[in-house]
């Protein structure tokens, strides 16, 4: 019997093929189900969309884990890390849109608890190491191992795994990164698996696909404002900045004007002080545009990147490669520069690095600028 994986198997297409590739390289295979969201508990209901369903969708993706499972012959376990989840991804979550920014919960939920918590139960059930269903490859060397791209360059979820440290890593594994999600889905049909035509998640990591306006009032009391143009002028009212992200067009509800012409209107930025939103019209806005910024909490999960050196950069998940330099500061931030002008990049958000395929890291946004002034973001 070959080494011994636990896969986090989530009731979703990518995880179940996971298992194939897995079993097809000689691996022995548990799946093992993460529990991080207590819907009864968490007075979320207002914001659940299968609210008249008898089963919530956390279940349902438990159910279907199970018949996965059991069409391939392997044990799965079932783990609760509500506290976890809570703690280190929902408080921060929380917490960044206290500030007025944008957060990446994904981001914080691979670090905390995909990577670390499952990690931990995986290695006290024997594990040598963990499997998960992301598009990203990692290649092992004696002395250290590296992120590495997915094949797939629309479905590549690297971004995501910024935040990982080496010794995560090194134990983990990524079946399907060397396939498309095409493929993906020709070997779950081939294999006749419960999952083969599930559509793919989206939403709040582990939390799922809500209205999100009404689920984050469960939290955060709303504090409505003025939206406001660059001169002041005030065009409308906001429902709370924390409902608007930088470069959003939909839902401003800004209604025809004979002061304004019929370009759309997009948000420019966020004062907090005032919980004013500003607004601005056209999709490329010079205000939108910045040419550097400066983030923290970095970060490099092998490589430290250097000053003199060009690297691609994503602001956001799926966005092209920006060409970018670094200059690392104290107290473990950097700033980057990019050779070009880049649209709407967003405290909050994170800026992951690339040195070509190799996934170097990340840091999370906080300030922004163009030449010396910083934007209201």
């Amino acid at each position: 019997m070959g080494k011994k994986v636990i896969l986090g198997l989530s009731g979703g297409v990518d995880s179940s093929v996971a298992i194939i590739e897995l079993l097809k390289q000689g691996y022995e295979v548990e799946g093992m189900f993460m529990r991080n969201w207590d819907s009864a508990t968490n007075n979320d209901i207002l914001g659940n969309p299968d609210l008249n369903d008898d089963v919530c969708p956390q279940e349902r993706d438990f159910q279907d884990a199970e018949k996965v499972a059991e069409e391939c012959g392997i044990k799965l376990h079932r783990i609760d890390f509500i506290g976890e989840y809570w703690d280190n991804v929902f408080t921060y979550f929380l917490n960044e849109y206290k500030k007025g920014r944008t957060p990446n919960p994904d981001i914080m939920c691979n670090k905390y608890i995909k990577f670390d918590a499952f990690l931990k139960e995986a290695e006290r059930l024997g594990a040598d190491y963990i499997a998960m269903g992301h598009y990203a490859r990692v290649k092992h060397y004696p002395d250290h191992s590296i992120l590495l791209r997915g094949v797939d360059s629309n479905k590549d979820q690297t971004y995501f795994l910024c935040m990982l440290r080496q010794d995560q890593l090194k134990h983990s594994l990524f079946p399907v990164g060397d396939l498309t999600k095409k493929e993906v889905r020709e070997i779950a049909l081939e294999n006749n698996l419960a999952t083969a035509k599930k559509k793919d998640s989206t939403g709040i990591c582990f939390i799922g696909e809500r209205n999100f306006k009404k689920f984050l009032q469960n939290y955060l009391p709303a504090k409505p404002g003025n939206m406001v143009t660059l001169d002041g002028k005030v065009v409308a009212r906001h429902d709370g900045l924390m409902y608007y992200t930088i470069g959003q067009r939909k839902g401003l509800g800004i209604g025809g004007s004979n002061e304004y012409n019929n370009d759309a209107w997009f948000v420019l930025g966020k004062n907090l002080k005032k919980n004013e939103l500003i607004v601005g019209q056209g999709i490329d806005n010079p205000y939108l545009y910045s040419d550097h910024c400066f983030a923290e909490d970095c970060n490099f999960i092998y490589d430290i990147p250097r000053e003199d050196k060009v690297y691609q950069a994503k602001f956001r998940y799926r966005q092209s490669d920006i060409n970018v330099k670094v200059k690392l500061l104290p107290d473990n931030k950097m700033e980057v520069i990019y050779l070009e002008p880049v649209r709407a990049v967003t405290p909050g958000q994170a800026v992951v690095l690339y040195d070509g395929e190799i996934c170097l890291g990340g840091a999370i946004i906080t300030d922004v600028y163009m030449k010396e002034e910083k934007r209201l973001y």
